[in-house]
């Protein structure tokens, strides 16, 4: 065990944040609840839709990787959950929503 925070805990504070904070989230795709992994569709308050993913940056800590496909996002967590059935997929749609994601993943 890595003393991580299950992933269906994850969500529900990123999914409360959000919601507090006066923007929407909604779980478009629900994973396995104790160790699935977890793909945030962060939209911006201009629209842009950026995915991100908790993973393993240039210095071999865990940080927030910007994994944004040049194509539809929509097909892109599509393809990635239909290889990984665990994976989570949230949507969150505010102006906080990748600072509330880095908080959340980061600091678990």
């Amino acid at each position: 065990m890595d003393g991580r925070l299950p992933t269906g805990m994850l969500v529900t504070a990123l999914l409360r944040r959000m919601n507090d904070s006066g923007g929407m989230g909604m779980v478009l795709a629900k994973g396995d609840a104790q160790a699935g992994g977890l793909l945030v569709i962060a939209i911006d308050p201009d629209r842009t839709e950026r995915v991100l993913e908790r993973g393993i940056g240039p210095d071999g800590r865990i940080a927030l990787i910007d994994s944004t496909p040049r194509e539809d996002v929509a097909g892109y967590w599509r393809r990635r959950r239909s290889r990984d059935p665990d994976l989570w997929v949230v949507e969150l749609d505010g102006a906080a929503a990748e600072r509330f994601t880095a908080e959340t993943i980061l600091n678990d």
